[in-house]
């Protein structure tokens, strides 16, 4: 059998050292001046890279449609 190398609390704490949270890395949008992660749609606006990504009023008409048909 192996014996098993022993683990000090100082190398525990080094180990651990890393496992600390990170900030997000926020972008704000220069029209809207709306918060929202990097590489990412803006939820609010529906736009990515200064254009119109995903038209919101089609989605929104489309769900409270379906929301009365129910």
């Amino acid at each position: 059998m192996v014996i098993r190398m022993r683990h000090t609390r100082s190398h525990t704490k080094n180990r651990r050292s890393h496992h600390a949270l990170k900030a997000q890395a926020l972008t704000k949008d220069r029209e809207s001046q709306n918060f929202s992660l990097r590489h990412r749609m803006d939820p609010e606006t529906g736009m990515y890279k200064g254009r119109q990504v995903v038209d919101l009023t089609k989605k929104l008409v489309k769900k409270a449609k379906k929301k009365t048909s129910s």
